[in-house]
């Protein structure tokens, strides 16, 4: 039999993040439960206007009153029936995360790399303007000083539900530097944009990691050295590979490649689980698919163009300092938002 000191020293087995989690979701679930308090008292209300106004038919002051009264409550109704209905709506537990952004250039050979740079650089700008921290990982420069690889880590409050919808193919129309006859070129480079896992959503094992020390410099190495200081980690179940060479110390950079490699795996178990869920998933606007083209950049005619939602904007150089980036984000986000209301009134 237990004593009741026993049963009262013990401790329950949860690490930081989980009950960073818990706690969470109980929030999640508090405010849930304040809605629905506060959309009973405001029916309670909108009980007690109805029946005034039905009796005050002889005092037309009253009524009007009343009526005024009642129509706002109404409208207030349906606030908090919305605010309730986004509430209860299935959420990606990524989407308060931190992300890895990843630009890689694609068909166009150098022009594709200068566009990865100036697309990079757009980013960094809008981080920059939401406030963000934005954390170079790691950059490979082509012949002509564009970018073949660039990654970034961006931290702030839900940048990866942020900028999800980033991911794709991202095509440019312009007349490259090298182009002699004025003629028009079209590029495209891809996008990545992947949130950052922890230790409970990856777990590496040492024997499941080669790491590898090389001496950076050259192409893509932003400072050239004598030491080692070059890490490149393989992944040996996957068979997946990061490079980082963009810090001096060896230590700093494979802090960085366990970082990307962490967000790369922890990606490939999220789509997984998602694609088992949901055999729609590959129409689904949140499908996270960098394989389509997402957006045109057409700088002759000074627009820039989503194919997702139909939008246009016409400033494209305010666009490339990370201006009016949110225009196509909230567009993104308004309709993964009414995808998600739709499919949740079909089966309740």
């Amino acid at each position: 039999m237990l004593s009741f000191r026993s049963l009262s020293t013990r401790q329950p087995e949860y690490s930081p993040e989980e009950f960073s989690r818990a706690n969470k979701e109980l929030r999640k679930l508090r405010d849930s439960m304040l809605l629905i308090n506060d959309l009973r008292a405001k029916q309670k209300e909108i009980d007690g206007l109805k029946s005034l106004v039905s009796e005050s038919s002889d005092d037309k002051d009253m009524l009007d009153l009343a009526v005024g009264e009642l129509d706002e409550a109404v409208e207030e109704e349906k606030r908090l029936q919305t605010l309730l209905l986004k509430s209860l709506l299935p959420k990606d537990e990524a989407d308060e995360r931190d992300c890895i952004l990843e630009v890689r250039a694609g068909t166009g050979g150098e022009e594709a790399s200068l566009f990865a740079m100036d697309i990079f650089r757009m980013y960094e700008r809008y981080s920059q303007k939401k406030g963000w921290k934005f954390d170079i990982v790691d950059i490979t420069e082509s012949d002509m000083k564009g970018y073949k690889e660039a990654s970034a880590a961006i931290c702030g409050a839900s940048v990866y539900g942020k900028l999800k919808f980033e991911s794709g193919i991202h095509r440019v129309q312009r007349i490259p530097i090298t182009e002699k006859s004025g003629r028009i070129h079209t590029s495209a480079i891809s996008v990545a944009i992947l949130p950052q896992a922890d230790e409970v959503d990856v777990q590496l094992r040492n024997e499941d990691l080669r790491i590898d020390t090389y001496r950076s410099g050259g192409s893509g190495g932003q400072h050239a050295n004598t030491t080692n200081s070059a890490v490149r980690i393989i992944h040996l179940p996957t068979g997946m590979m990061v490079s980082i060479q963009d810090e001096r110390s060896q230590h700093m950079n494979r802090a960085k490649a366990l970082k990307v490699l962490c967000a790369r795996l922890y990606e490939i178990e999220r789509l997984r689980i998602q694609s088992s869920r949901s055999k729609l998933r590959s129409d689904q606007i949140g499908s996270g698919d960098r394989s389509g083209r997402i957006r045109t950049y057409n700088f002759p005619q000074g627009r820039v163009t989503d194919h997702r939602v139909g939008i246009t904007h016409h400033a494209i150089e305010d666009m490339m300092q990370g201006e009016n980036l949110d225009m196509f984000i909230d567009a993104l986000l308004l309709r993964q938002e009414m995808d998600a209301i739709a499919s949740f009134s079909s089966t309740s």
